[in-house]
């Protein structure tokens, strides 16, 4: 499977941007997908993950009550609905998908830019 990032941008403090993760091919075999950011640096670090059913996600304690991650399996795409932005969430945000066992896989990163 293949993950293509999208959404990311300049924002200003306290802004809203909303990240896209579509799959080349069908999610619901996906155990795990997540959402990491890598601001320069700094090591990557995770920002939220979502169990395949969407039934249990987990946050970073930096972005509870700001961020929330969704998955769409029907549509292959995973989301990040960002609100409350803050110069500290600028960073090159990835997603990730694993299936236990066959594969860990990494999109390529889009950039988000929070101006104070």
């Amino acid at each position: 499977v293949q993950l293509v990032e999208s959404g990311g941008g300049l924002v200003q403090a306290g802004g809203s941007l909303r990240l896209s993760c579509a799959a080349s091919r069908s999610i619901f075999s996906i155990n795990v997908m997540g959402w990491y950011r890598q601001a320069p640096g700094n090591q990557r670090e995770l920002v939220a993950t979502i169990t395949s059913g969407g039934g249990s996600t987990n946050y970073a304690d930096s972005v509870k009550g700001r961020f929330t991650i969704s998955r769409d399996n029907a549509k292959g795409t995973m989301y990040l609905q960002m609100n409350n932005l803050k110069p500290e969430d600028t960073a090159v945000y990835y997603c990730n998908a694993v299936r236990y066992g066959i594969y860990n896989v990494w999109g390529q990163g889009t950039q988000v830019t929070v101006s104070s």
